[in-house]
């Protein structure tokens, strides 16, 4: 990212749209073991240092707003004052320090917003996790990067070398360092010009995109086969309702391996058998509580539409919807269904580019404002509203072989995502050393004893690869 830029649409979106009870930021929860070399006061010494650490864009970036017509126009410039103690931080947990009592309190980091009055990230060193760990707490505003662009950062301040001690932090780690260029302010006038000539460049998909939308809508496959899901068909349910301001998190392991031999038995993406399992996970927790719709769940997809190669930066994300066919008992017909599901979204989007999947997503998911305002209280109506989502499941994808931070080994990496009105619950998984480590978010009053869908998540691997033996 540039020292000097104008925030994109999608970066003034998730910052428009953030309120008291829904702030967007996403976060990590990364599990650490120190060393045996040098373990006593490792950690004092991880954070001393890292608070001498220069910082480079994004982290040293804050949002300049300004009026334009009377609109807000927000622009990231460096932080002339940035003090490293405000976001460097050092907590404690208490005995015994289990997962639960990590849990209670990320959950609690989570539920507070970010200051956009400074650069929008805060890092939270945690010790006193139990067998001798400590946990490291991320938390960055979706408006400076995406999920993926902040993996990608914080995975280069970290090393495949057990033995390396002096791997440069990620807060000095960027792309392409350019520290002795002299710093560029470019014209505002010439990247409102980009802007525009951006996008007029997408308006050229317009026709393509509108294509694709009608026959989703219209329920007109472009092949044989299951048909993509419209943007009216999710059910009600508890999953849909106004959040506040708190929150409650939960973690679930799952071996990388064990999926993708469901998939190669039943010809399924990784994807696709994670959001079988998820949709498991779902169906018995809802029963649980008496309320499983009839209706199969909707879920909200988020697409990586950058190159295979991008290092990432800002955001660039689309989305698409999925059937994850709740109604459905039998846990391989219900993979079936949801590997249907998925390939008719795909298909959809087939031949688009970058931008045309973006204006695709965008007005794919334009009816789900409605619900988000019905679900506010903002929008009283005398005929039930369609609803277009019901739950976010996302999948990151990370290292395969385990990395180390200045020595301490990393053991997981759990995403903290964003739960909203109208969408409570956010599942986002991230893949990493053979593991998918699976953070679940959702309101604190509306989705309660959220522990139990993690491990009802767990048993629905169990019997989903039961079901696919031969």
């Amino acid at each position: 990212m540039a020292r000097t830029a104008w925030a994109s649409p999608l970066d003034a979106f998730f910052l428009m749209a953030e309120t008291a009870q829904m702030p967007m930021h996403v976060a990590s929860l990364l599990h650490f073991t120190p060393p045996r070399r040098g373990r006593d006061g490792f950690l004092q010494r991880l954070v001393a240092d890292l608070r001498r650490a220069p910082v480079e864009a994004p982290w040293s970036l804050r949002l300049q707003t300004r009026a334009l017509r009377r609109q807000p126009v927000h622009r990231w410039v460096e932080d002339a004052d940035f003090d490293i103690d405000y976001h460097v931080r050092h907590l404690a947990l208490p005995s015994p320090g289990g997962e639960r009592e990590l849990g209670v309190l990320v959950s609690r980091l989570h539920s507070n917003a970010l200051d956009l009055r400074r650069p929008p990230w805060e890092l939270s060193f945690i010790e006193g996790l139990e067998g001798d760990r400590f946990a490291v707490y991320v938390k960055i505003h979706h408006a400076l990067v995406d999920g993926f662009t902040g993996m990608r950062i914080l995975q280069r301040g970290l090393s495949t070398d057990p033995d390396d001690r002096d791997h440069p932090f990620f807060l000095s780690t960027t792309r392409r360092r350019d520290t002795d260029r002299p710093e560029q302010r470019p014209d505002p006038v010439a990247d409102v010009t980009a802007v525009l000539r951006g996008l007029a460049t997408s308006m050229g998909s317009v026709p393509s995109v509108g294509r694709a939308l009608l026959g989703t809508q219209l329920r007109r496959a472009p092949g044989a086969g299951t048909r993509a899901v419209t943007s009216y068909q999710a059910p009600p349910s508890i999953l849909n309702g106004r959040v506040g301001t708190a929150r409650r998190f939960a973690t679930q392991q799952l071996e990388v391996e064990r999926l993708r031999a469901i998939g190669r038995a039943r010809n399924a993406t990784l994807n696709d058998v994670l959001m079988a399992v998820c949709a498991g996970g779902l169906r018995s927790f809802l029963t649980d509580a008496d309320a499983l719709p009839d209706r199969p769940l909707i879920g909200f997809i988020p697409v990586n539409v950058r190159p295979k190669d991008s290092q990432g930066g800002g955001n660039q994300v689309g989305a698409t919807l999925v059937s994850l066919a709740t109604d459905v008992e039998d846990p391989m017909a219900r993979l079936v269904a949801v590997t249907a599901s998925s390939r008719a979204a795909k298909a959809r989007m087939r031949g688009m580019t970058a931008d045309a999947v973006v204006a695709y997503s965008a007005l794919l998911l334009a009816p789900a404002g409605l619900q988000v305002l019905r679900a506010m209280g903002n929008l009283p109506l005398p005929i039930p509203l369609p609803l277009t989502l019901n739950v976010c499941i996302s999948n990151v994808p990370g290292p395969t072989e385990h990395l180390y931070w200045r020595g301490a080994r990393l053991e997981a990496t759990y995403p903290v995502s964003i739960p909203g009105h109208s969408m409570a619950l956010n599942i986002t998984a991230h893949s990493y050393a053979g593991m998918l480590d699976v953070g679940f978010v959702g309101d604190r009053d509306g989705i309660p004893h959220l522990q139990r869908l993690a491990v009802r998540t767990g048993e629905a691997l169990d019997e989903l690869e039961a079901a696919a033996a031969p």
